[in-house]
């Protein structure tokens, strides 16, 4: 006789998304962030007291005497309540369901990864937390060999062919939303075409041109390891992922690696190409929090949001557009002009929520996140402007900047650019 099924509960369809790793991992962040809080009330106390004469030659930030005493106990504490954290996550964690029993929880699991990432990825892997989003290429929702040939092709199945369609997804997303309202560009492509299509994973909260970077090293890995000749290599890029193709296309170029040889197309859909005016307003938010020695403690707040978030500013591509400068601190674009790759095709598609272009959609408005024209690359200055050709520029309208992943009209758009008779 076959036992009942137990009812499954609420708090148990939520378990079903945790992995052991995770509440660790989660624990290591709440201890961060307490110490942070801790900080912020120090340095709010500090301020008020050099208000009032009171600072007794303290620092800016922490308190000396009997007061700072009291906020290094205080740090002690916490330190101690995370190592008894550790010692009853050890006990909870035989209690979690086995992931390998609910294979349908991991979408929704790595949804909210991505965001996290996107937000705090670049403290996460300098915490060496496990919930650090490593880069991965993907294909059918597993991550690829890269070894061997035949490691390779056991992992492509069937679907192993001369053309190779790379998908880079955006800010705080991954792989698996390129499905969208029951429809991923990816696979429509490879009905139409006949190519296969590789989903790149990578932590979007990293800087652009890092990712760029290691995306170069894994597509020269990938074209080694190919099990048939590639005759063609096409990249789509969404937002961030377009930013993250240009830099590596510059970064394997540079190092003479040979699979950009073989790329034949770039798509660009709804890609920040001069930055998104969302985290200008951040910045904004920094210099005011600062002008006041009251609120100053609070800045550390906006400087929470990672360096891929602080690269959109301006559409970062490249290590020199950000190294040797602090991330938060100049609202100046510093950009070296990096234009399109010659001899590869390049496209871009661009959407405004409203239905005809105007002053507030091109610049402000736009998608949403992206206005218009930081998605056709035009730009004031001309030695920045990314010149598409007239016909390789696509406007939609009345479709925000995740719709662009669904819209059936962009679909079309790829498929007329992407056709062997374009």
């Amino acid at each position: 006789m076959t036992a009942p099924t137990p009812p499954t509960t609420p708090q148990h369809a939520v378990l079903r998304h945790v992995r052991p790793s995770d509440l660790k991992a989660v624990a290591q962040l709440i201890l961060q962030a307490t110490q942070g809080a801790i900080n912020i009330t120090e340095g709010v106390h500090q301020s008020v007291r050099r208000r009032l004469g009171m600072s007794n030659g303290a620092s800016a930030e922490q308190a000396g005497g009997l007061t700072g005493q009291v906020y290094q106990a205080v740090r002690g504490v916490t330190r101690l309540v995370g190592r008894g954290t550790d010692t009853v996550l050890g006990l909870l964690l035989p209690l979690l369901d086995d992931p390998a029993k609910h294979p349908e929880a991991s979408p929704a699991r790595e949804a909210v990864l991505a965001a996290l990432n996107g937000v705090l990825g670049d403290k996460l892997l300098a915490m060496g937390n496990p919930l650090a989003q490593p880069m991965e290429l993907r294909f059918d929702g597993a991550t690829l060999s890269l070894g061997e040939a035949d490691a390779l092709a056991a992992s492509l199945g069937t679907a192993t062919g001369s053309h190779l369609l790379l998908l880079a997804h955006g800010l705080c997303m991954s792989d698996t939303q390129w499905r969208r309202s029951g429809h991923d560009h990816g696979q429509f492509l490879a009905r139409a075409l006949g190519c296969t299509p590789v989903y790149l994973r990578y932590n979007s909260g990293l800087h652009t041109s890092v990712n760029g970077r290691e995306l170069a090293a894994l597509m020269d890995r990938l074209v080694a390891a190919w099990p048939v000749p590639l005759e063609r290599i096409t990249i789509v890029g969404h937002s961030m992922g377009g930013l993250v193709a240009r830099s590596a296309v510059q970064v394997a170029r540079e190092a003479g690696q040979r699979w950009p040889g073989l790329l034949r197309e770039l798509v660009f859909l709804g890609t920040p190409h001069h930055g998104a005016p969302l985290e200008r307003a951040g910045h904004g938010v920094d210099l005011l929090l600062a002008s006041s020695p009251h609120t100053a403690p609070f800045a550390r707040l906006g400087r929470i949001r990672s360096a891929g978030i602080t690269d959109l500013r301006h559409g970062h591509v490249q290590d020199v557009d950000w190294q040797s400068r602090d991330q938060f601190d100049s609202p100046d674009d510093h950009r070296v002009p990096l234009p399109l790759p010659e001899g590869v095709a390049c496209f871009t598609v661009a959407a405004s929520l409203v239905g005809q272009r105007g002053l507030l959609a091109d610049r402000l408005m736009g998608d949403g996140l992206v206005p218009l024209r930081s998605a056709l690359g035009q730009h004031d200055e001309p030695a920045r402007r990314l010149v598409f050709a007239k016909d390789s520029q696509h406007i939609v309208y009345r479709t925000g900047h995740l719709e662009l992943l669904s819209s059936p009209v962009v679909a079309q758009q790829l498929l007329h650019w992407l056709a062997p008779t374009a």
